[in-house]
């Protein structure tokens, strides 16, 4: 406690000498650029030297939005637009009187590095979103879809457009080509679009904005300026077809008798997405056979927890329009749709009979995807998204040779749904989704779900210019399945209805159906002056499902919350700007019982070299938790603090770095945790980069769940086991980039990943609610516990007799994952993959160090080597 209390008599004393610097509340003017259609057809060098560029007049004073907003750039920008029947064209002038410091990095595609220039059209002109094309002073192109008025940019937008650039005595000049075929509009004699251009000089870290907005102002789109002229365009239907082909040799240790591991595989696949303007503000999107070859594997992970770990998707056909379909109802990750359900890996292992081998698919095929998405003028969102996945059988061959089938993954239906309504003069929507997973299972399966169906709705409304607002959603879940599929659902472990103590939950064994809800409602200030704040409350009932096609983690929660954070926005000699917070959160279940209140307190400062800081402390509790003893009683844990602290150099340089260092500590010593991270960034050329990452965790917990036995004849009780565990993570991961052209990459991906996790001090729980850890555990000793064949005994009473037993609950887990990926975009949105994937895992001595068993992983365990060539080829009109 008197640690916390000093660092909050620091964060007062900051605030009381830094002051209180409020910001001018400006009515900022619309700024109106007015187009004309061109007279000739200009060549997209980046050079802006040909005639056609003449038929339109600058538009200039840019004003800094980063680091000191409301004032003169460095560096002026001017640009041009045009438009013909088919394309808007923009030229940009950046001037710069160091033409030798201007960073050309060459990336990938949305590699967004170095001097670059934003264009960002709103053609719905709702206020909401855009679409935005970047160009750096490299050529590098780049496209992002902003929503939620600017706080979402999602980069997998990937249209067909045109751009170059090149930089000359003055500064840096670029062009654009963008097809109306890549924007959405709709049919008015002349169209109005919200219009903004953000340039960034990278070595300033400085961007500056065409059309002003002061930080004190809520949104971003919103707030654009506007780009009238555009007279009788006609819109354009998107149709693009995309198909691909795809050649992979697989090549593995090999394994004897095993005749479905010879040692090396060759496989032909062949596949088509395509693109369908249904009008011109909806797209039809179709997957047939997708391909997912070339996609980065997930990181490495253990979840000492027991809960399910959440992966991001990263599959181009899920990815892209995402933002659509995103309906994230609480806080963390859940969310009503979560798309690696959707070709996940089977939920059956094959039944093996002695001698017998299987060949089981890693994942479930989809056997096509169609996805309906886009937004129309008058303020409607729509997204449907259909995908069905085949059933997958196990091959299963004898030792005679003979053959047989069975099934591990049933077909199954997944359907989406997803619509939102603008009203309010944007101020305001409203919204709905509808998900539905069913699966065919022919009379198998009996321990699964035969479907699920989720529904929520979401709002917002904001008022007085948008500073203030209040947002909140809810959602209810549906499962249908057998009794045996219900009663497993209501014991996994985010459910746990089987709780020894609870008294408002109970397992149901004739239950064939769960009906849940959940929600969350928030009210706040977020703009205008320096101080922002909100609070709300989230809720996630006992019998809340979505697991068939979302994310949800755990339920039987009331959390409410409040944050209060004040800002300092305008720069001084020492800082950019600070942004300070405190926030405070409580946790109910739905038998009324508080499970914890945490406080913290967190400041980020950006200093005025493009350093910064990001610090917090925090405290945790009278905390309880009904998941820790998976199915026993609620358990006390003990109070905690917190504290992390991260430095950031300037990234504008050759090499620039992250320090961070977290901490935790609970009374009584009973859990301990050290984390560690170094992230380096480095680029010696203009076309070369790398990045080399280290993450070191350091973890004790005596307390850590080993397992339970049951009907055991000491007391005739259950024993939830538990023991100190000292836990050691590090993962280290290394990214190298060479960009020959904007459009020809090689690119290396590393990870080598291992977590240790040694067991003593064996215990068992006497009291789960003792207020000391010495009333809630009980330390078997030397007497009552033996050792042997990777076995612990227990003689609890010490008569001599056995009472239960258990597995030695040591690990050391060793992954490994490279790729290395040769990409050339050989013409507009048609590309060539040449992909080596090396990966292994395993298990290591647990008394070894982690560096020796990550190098025997690297250096001399057997791998699977993955070499792929994919060709795509995309057909646009």
């Amino acid at each position: 406690m008197k640690f916390l209390f000093t660092f909050l008599i620091f964060f007062i004393f900051l605030g009381a000498n830094v002051g209180a610097q409020e910001m001018p509340e400006n009515i900022i003017p619309k700024r109106i650029y007015t187009t004309k259609r061109l007279i000739k057809v200009p060549v997209i060098d980046g050079a802006i030297l040909d005639d056609a560029w003449n038929a339109v007049e600058w538009s200039s004073d840019f004003t800094e939005k980063d680091p000191d907003e409301g004032t003169p750039p460095a560096y002026q920008t001017k640009f041009k637009v045009m438009y013909d029947a088919k394309y808007l064209y923009i030229a940009i002038r950046a001037f710069d009187a160091e033409p030798e410091l201007i960073q050309q990095r060459l990336s990938r595609r949305d590699g967004f590095q170095g001097d670059r220039v934003n264009v960002i059209i709103d053609s719905y002109h709702d206020q909401r979103t855009a679409f935005v094309f970047t160009t750096t002073a490299a050529g590098v192109k780049g496209e992002e879809l902003a929503s939620q008025n600017g706080s979402n940019w999602d980069d997998s937008y990937n249209p067909i457009w045109y751009t170059n650039a090149k930089v000359d005595d003055k500064g840096w000049t670029a062009e654009m080509k963008i097809p109306f075929s890549q924007l959405r509009f709709g049919k008015a004699e002349e169209q109005i679009w919200g219009f903004n251009v953000n340039r960034t000089i990278f070595r300033f870290q400085e961007r500056s904005l065409w059309q002003r907005i002061p930080n004190t102002q809520t949104g971003f789109i919103s707030e654009a300026g506007e780009l009238h002229g555009l007279k009788n365009l006609v819109p354009q239907k998107q149709l693009e077809i995309q198909p691909f082909t795809v050649l992979q040799q697989d090549i593995y240790p090999k394994e004897i008798g095993n005749p479905f591991k010879t040692g090396s595989d060759f496989s032909l696949n062949a596949g088509l997405d395509a693109k369908i303007g249904i009008t011109n503000d909806l797209t039809l999107d179709l997957t047939i056979n997708p391909d997912f070859g070339q996609v980065e594997a997930d990181p490495g992970a253990i979840a000492l927890d027991g809960f399910q770990i959440f992966f991001r998707e990263q599959r181009p056909f899920f990815v892209e329009n995402f933002n659509i379909f995103d309906f994230e109802f609480a806080n963390g990750r859940d969310n009503l749709f979560y798309s690696r359900r959707i070709g996940r890996n089977p939920h059956r292992y094959a039944t093996l009979n002695p001698g017998e081998f299987a060949d089981v698919p890693q994942n479930s095929t989809i056997l096509g995807a169609a996805k309906f998405s886009g937004k129309t003028r008058n303020g409607w969102s729509i997204g449907v998204l259909e995908s069905v996945t085949a059933n997958e059988y196990a091959t299963i061959r004898q030792t005679d040779g003979t053959e047989r089938e069975e099934i591990v993954e049933p077909m199954t239906n997944y359907f989406v749904a997803r619509a939102q309504k603008d009203f309010n003069d944007r101020n305001s929507f409203i919204g709905g989704i509808f998900t539905a997973t069913n699966r065919n299972l022919n009379g198998n399966f009996n321990e699964m779900r035969t479907a699920g169906y989720t529904a929520g709705a979401d709002f917002q409304h904001n008022w007085k210019d948008r500073e203030y607002y209040i947002e909140g959603n809810t959602i209810f879940s549906h499962v249908l399945g057998s009794t045996e599929a219900i009663t497993a659902t209501q014991q996994t472990l985010r459910h746990n209805f089987q709780r020894t103590d609870a008294t408002h939950v109970s397992v149901d064994e004739n239950k064939t159906s769960l009906t849940g809800t959940g929600g969350r409602v928030e009210i706040g200030k977020n703009g205008g002056g320096n101080w922002r704040y909100n609070g709300g409350v989230i809720w996630r009932s006992p019998e809340l499902e979505l697991n068939d096609v979302g994310f949800l983690r755990r339920t039987d929660e009331i959390i409410q919350f409040g944050n209060l954070r004040y800002l300092w926005q305008v720069p001084t000699d020492i800082y950019r700007n600070i942004n300070l917070s405190l926030e405070q959160s409580s946790d109910y279940d739905f038998g009324g019982n508080l499970n914890g209140m945490q406080f913290e307190a967190q400041g980020r400062i950006s200093y005025i070299n493009n350093w910064s800081t990001n610090s917090g402390f925090g405290l945790s509790i009278n905390s309880y938790d009904n998941f820790f003893l998976r199915g026993g009683p609620r358990w006390r844990m003990p109070d905690t603090s917190f504290l992390y602290f991260f430095l950031n150099s300037d990234n504008s340089k050759l090499f620039s770095f992250t320090l961070g260092y977290t901490n935790r500590r609970s009374s009584e010593n009973v859990v301990g945790r050290d984390r560690f991270v170094i992230r380096t960034n480095y680029q010696p050329t203009d076309a070369f980069s790398m990045s080399f990452n280290i993450e070191y965790a350091n973890l004790f917990d005596r307390t850590q769940y080993v397992t339970e036995s049951s009907g055991i004849e000491v007391n005739n009780d259950t024993r939830y086991i538990l023991g100190r565990i000292k836990n050691q993570t590090l993962t280290t991961t290394l990214r190298l980039n060479y960009s020959f052209t904007p459009d020809i990459s090689l690119q290396f991906y590393g990870q080598p990943f291992i977590s240790k996790g040694q067991y003593t001090d064996l215990n068992y729980v006497l009291n789960p609610l003792g207020e000391s850890i010495n009333d809630r555990i009980s330390v078997y000793n030397e007497q009552q516990i033996s050792f042997e064949n990777d076995v612990y005994t227990i003689d609890e009473n010490t008569n001599g007799i056995t009472d239960y037993s258990f597995s030695n609950p040591d690990f050391s887990f060793v992954q490994l994952q490279t790729n290395l990926v040769a990409r050339w975009e050989y013409i507009p949105g048609s590309e060539l993959f040449l992909v080596w994937a090396r990966g292994s895992s395993g298990s290591a001595e647990v008394s070894d160090d982690l560096v020796d068993s990550v190098s025997d992983q690297v250096f001399r365990a057997p791998a699977n080597d993955t070499f792929l060539v994919k060709f795509t080829y995309r057909f646009a009109r």
